[in-house]
């Protein structure tokens, strides 16, 4: 990718929702109580969501974020967490050819291809 023209926010957060579904998968496997994991998850799922419809400038996008964050009120804290994280992953998207090219990919998980799996066995 081009430094100069980074990528929308609103075409990789799509991507990012992809990588989200093996996640999820990982979490609903795990033993122990994945409440926390899953509140993380679906506020991160709803910065994604947002960032998708609003698809803001990409030299803007900070702000944006940062805005999501103010707008949360008492519960910024989490939400800046999960802003933090889509931020750092945005940016690798673009200066790490090999994620970026995962994303675009689908993000192909063997957890997500291990749950596949099992759904078609019941």
């Amino acid at each position: 990718m081009n430094r100069d023209t980074p990528a929308r926010p609103g075409e990789i957060c799509r991507e990012l929702l992809a990588a989200l579904d093996a996640s999820e998968g990982r979490r609903r496997r795990r033993k122990r109580d994945t409440t926390p994991d899953a509140i993380g998850l679906t506020m991160k799922r709803e910065l994604l969501e947002r960032a998708v419809a609003a698809d803001p400038d990409p030299h803007r996008f900070e702000e944006w974020l940062y805005e999501q964050c103010l707008a949360a009120g008492p519960s910024e804290g989490g939400v800046r967490a999960m802003a933090l994280s889509i931020f750092e992953e945005w940016r690798l998207a673009q200066d790490a050819a090999a994620f970026g090219d995962w994303l675009a990919r689908g993000a192909p998980s063997d957890d997500a291809l291990s749950d596949e799996g099992s759904n078609t066995s019941r």
